[in-house]
This record gives C-alpha cells, sequence and structure tokens, in this order.
C-alpha cells in the first residue's frame, strides 16, 4: 500500500497502539520509517521535565525525524518498571536510584544529564537553635525512606547523629512541628514552605551539594539494548530534548503555559506560581558547568555517588562509568 492508503493505515495503527501503551507499548515502533517512540517522566506533569513536553509541543521531536508520545509519569508508573518491561523508551530517573538499578543488572544506560547540581536540601527553623550542621545534633529530622543516602552522608560527615523520621510526601510534620529538621526539593517542597507563612529569613537550609555531596539528579535513561540498535534516534532525541530546555528557560511562560495544560488534564492541583518557581529553580541546577556541554555527566559527580551508595551498602559494586554514561550530545553546539 502506499500514497494516502499508506499514511491512513499508519496513523490508524498508531491510534490503536495510543490506546494500549501503558499495557503494551512496543518499543521503537517504525511506520513507513518515522520512528514512533515513548518517553516516561518519573513523575506528574510539572515544569521539573518542562523540556520535554515543551519540545514535543513546538514540533522539535517531528523536526528531528521521530513521533514521540510523552507517557503519563506518577506512582502507577514507576520509571523502572516502565523501561525494564519495554513500556517505554526513554525515561527520566535520580542518578542514584539508576547506578543502583544497574548495579543490580538492570542493562539500563545514561545518555543525557540534564541535572548538574542536586536540589536535594535539608531545612530548619532557626527557632530551633540550628544553624550549622552540628546543631542538628540529636534532632529529629525526617527524611524520605528513597532519598536517605545523601542524608546519611552528610550526617557522617559532620559526626551528626540524629533521629530519623520516615517523611512522607507532604511536608505536613515539619510545619506541625513533629521534627526538627526535614528533606526538601529547591525547587518543590521548599516553595511550598514559603508559601505556608514561613518566611525565608526564618529558616536555615542546608544545600547538600554545598558540602560536597552534589548527586545530580535528573537524567535521560534507556536499556543498552536500544541504544546499540538505535543509536541515531538516541541521538536525535537527546537532540531535541535539550533544544525543548532551552526554548524553555528563554520562554518560562510560555513554557509554562504548555506544562499547565498537561497538568489540568492530569488533575494535579498545581498553579502557575509554583510551576514558575519550579521552571526557574530547575534552570540553576540544570545549568552546565566549567564549560561543558549541556547533558554532560561529570565523572567526578559519579564517583561521589557511586562512593557514598557503597558505602552505605547500597551497592555491592561499583558499574564502570564508561558503560554506565554513553553520551548522546551534539557537542558542536
Amino acid at each position: 500500500m502506499t500514497g494516502q492508503g499508506a499514511r491512513r493505515r499508519c496513523v490508524g495503527v498508531w491510534g490503536l497502539l495510543a490506546l494500549i501503551l501503558a499495557v503494551t507499548a512496543p518499543c521503537l515502533v517504525f511506520c513507513e520509517g518515522i520512528p514512533r517512540t515513548t518517553f516516561l517522566p518519573q513523575w506528574v506533569p510539572q515544569t521539573q521535565f518542562a523540556g520535554y513536553y515543551v519540545a514535543l509541543s513546538k514540533g522539535f521531536y517531528q523536526k528531528q525525524g521521530i513521533a514521540l508520545a510523552i507517557l503519563p509519569g506518577g506512582p502507577d508508573s514507576p520509571p523502572a518498571d516502565m523501561l525494564t518491561n519495554g513500556k517505554t523508551d526513554f525515561t527520566t530517573m535520580f542518578l542514584s536510584s539508576a547506578i543502583q538499578l544497574r548495579a543490580a543488572g538492570v542493562p539500563l544506560v545514561n545518555i543525557a544529564q540534564i541535572g548538574q547540581k542536586s536540589g536535594f536540601m535539608l531545612v530548619a527553623r532557626k527557632s530551633s537553635g540550628i544553624y550549622s550542621p552540628p546543631d542538628m545534633n540529636g534532632k529529629r529530622v525526617s527524611i524520605w525512606p528513597a532519598f536517605q543516602t545523601q542524608a546519611l552522608a552528610f550526617f557522617r560527615k559532620y559526626r551528626i547523629h540524629v533521629t530519623v523520621i520516615p517523611q512522607s510526601y507532604s511536608i505536613n510534620l515539619f510545619l506541625s512541628g513533629g521534627v526538627d529538621v526535614a528533606c526538601a526539593m529547591w525547587y518543590n517542597e521548599y516553595h511550598t514552605l514559603l508559601n505556608s507563612g514561613i518566611n525565608a529569613d526564618e529558616l536555615t537550609t542546608f544545600f547538600l551539594d554545598r558540602y560536597g555531596l552534589n548527586f545530580p539528579e535528573d537524567g535521560i535513561y534507556c536499556l543498552k539494548e536500544t541504544l546499540d540498535k538505535h543509536k541515531d534516534i538516541c541521538n536525535t532525541f537527546v537532540r531535541a530534548s535539550l533544544e525543548g530546555w532551552r526554548y524553555a528557560f528563554d520562554h518560562p511562560e510560555e513554557a509554562v503555559d504548555i506544562v499547565m495544560t498537561y497538568a489540568r488534564q492530569a488533575h494535579t492541583g498545581t498553579n502557575r506560581v509554583q510551576q514558575l518557581w519550579m521552571l526557574k529553580r530547575i534552570r540553576d541546577i540544570s545549568s552546565p558547568r566549567d564549560g561543558a556541554p549541556a547533558g554532560r555527566l561529570s565523572e567526578q559527580d559519579y564517583q561521589t555517588v557511586v562512593s557514598e551508595l557503597k558505602s552505605n551498602g547500597m551497592i555491592d559494586e561499583i558499574p564502570s562509568f564508561t558503560t554506565f554514561y554513553v553520551p548522546c550530545l551534539d557537542t558542536s553546539r
């Protein structure tokens, strides 16, 4: 079949695939030579992933010759499961999580590192007498169970002994005075604290990347098999995504408009003020360092993370940097 008939058949096939994507999404479907690929953000629609939504909306993926579907992220779609089960071609993950998966035998690879600095922080009220790391000694600290490694490394570095309390998705335990210190993301929960009526000058903040514990967060991942078979598609996906990030950072109001469309569809309950704050902070932590191209993973940062994971018994073997990180970057730009 050729011509319009073939195109109608192609569209029909892709439409059917879109309906069953969440269950059976095949990797890298081709229709008339055009790769149809999928991307899963690791969480619900928000400007933490603005570059991808913007790139899709502005036609940057299409311009690079790929047709992309962005899958709904969130607690029902764990990135590791979706990737390993072939339900998405690309996803984002925090570096520490991806290293643990690779060390456990999951054949994933980092093809671009978007986040360059950690947005993870500890916050305390100055009224609790906490102004420096040693002041936390003997205090109650709430930590997300999945984010303990970075915080524990901080406590060990400063020989701090604290009572660790599991922290839920909310910051309510800290707000109610149930703990002295809480963990937060600079682009998310910290803004929630400020909106709750606490002034910034009432808080002591500890950005862990400033204490020699930089754990870069969002990177783009795919399976090694995908990279080996479709290196050109991986290159074009990263290229279009980086273009989307550049556009989002240069046009923040438009980027927020685009993301809010997805957020409303997903009923996330967010708002423009929160999303604009998040986008500005994401820009800060995604800025390339030392003249490096956007999307590069620093080997020094990698070694910091794997060393702490090994010290905490989170991994048995350290994956080789050169096999874990295979950049799909256009360094000529």
